[in-house]
């Protein structure tokens, strides 16, 4: 019993690294109060937003009683961990779903666990390539149309065939982004522009973060050389009123609403405007 309870936990483990995330089995952390011996312990300090996550692999041949819920709300609390997971080979009794509900402790087999977690790290990953996407927009956006035509960021509005422009790139991206987190694959690439970098389609997630990787490196290279041209031109003048980067631009808006009737617009986009004017104007 106690080798399949292992087998168990590292299955657990191995499978959140390989979302790309760490994960520590038998980990003893000090919470506020008192020590703790986890598990699996969850963390990730590179996917711009930080996880802290307390796994339970609990290999047993009855249902989890509602204590042991219980029990690791009042760890996660003590540690300050974003989230505790239970993982059951045979399920929950019902009042241990009862002590789950609104509360950050989820209750899952391992199959769940496979496709929750992987779904929420995704997500954040995705969220991680728009604040840097937001932030590379902004920094375009923030020299003059005149020097953006002149250092080569974009072409002049009757040019064509299309060389390079760094709207199209950045609308392209944001496109590819909002199909992934609706899971619309395969992921196509416009190619209507001469100059182009990476694979003209991703048909997984792996391919379309490679992709991501490629066109936000290749785009923030692009900047800076128009850039450092500006400087020794002396015709270096962006301007930029505030970054913000955690609120989705205007354009992912309409991609986020996109469907929706009037009302469950309003909805959506209400709390997105409180947040932007609060950074505008903070």
């Amino acid at each position: 019993m106690k080798k399949d309870w292992y087998d168990f936990q590292e299955r657990i483990a191995h499978h959140f690294r390989g979302l790309g995330v760490q994960a520590v089995t038998n980990k003893t952390i000090k919470g506020v109060r008192t020590d703790h011996d986890l598990d699996i312990y969850v963390t990730s300090k590179y996917l711009g937003t930080n996880i802290k996550w307390i796994v339970e692999a609990k290999y047993w041949q009855t249902k989890i009683p509602k204590e042991k819920v219980l029990a690791l709300r009042t760890i996660v609390d003590d540690i300050g961990a974003d989230k505790g997971f239970i993982i059951s080979q045979v399920g929950f009794q019902s009042g241990s779903k009862e002590a789950a509900l609104n509360s950050n402790i989820e209750l899952l087999t391992f199959d769940e666990l496979v496709q929750r977690s992987t779904s929420e790290i995704n997500t954040i990953i995705l969220e991680s390539f728009s604040r840097r996407l937001r932030l590379l927009e902004q920094r375009y956006y923030s020299h003059s149309k005149k020097n953006r035509i002149e250092y080569g960021l974009r072409g002049d509005i009757l040019e064509f065939p299309i060389r390079f422009s760094g709207n199209l790139l950045i609308i392209f991206m944001f496109n590819a982004l909002d199909q992934a987190r609706k899971f619309e694959y395969p992921i196509f690439f416009d190619k209507c522009m001469t100059e182009t970098i990476g694979e003209e389609k991703a048909d997984n997630f792996s391919e379309l973060i490679n992709w991501l990787n490629q066109n936000l490196n290749w785009f923030d290279e692009k900047i800076l050389f128009a850039e450092y041209q500006m400087l020794k031109d002396g015709k270096f003048c962006p301007w930029i009123e505030k970054i913000v980067t955690d609120i989705p631009t205007t354009y992912e808006m309409t991609l986020i609403t996109d469907g929706l009737d009037v009302e469950e617009k309003e909805k959506t986009m209400a709390p997105y405007r409180y947040s932007y004017f609060n950074a505008k104007n903070g």
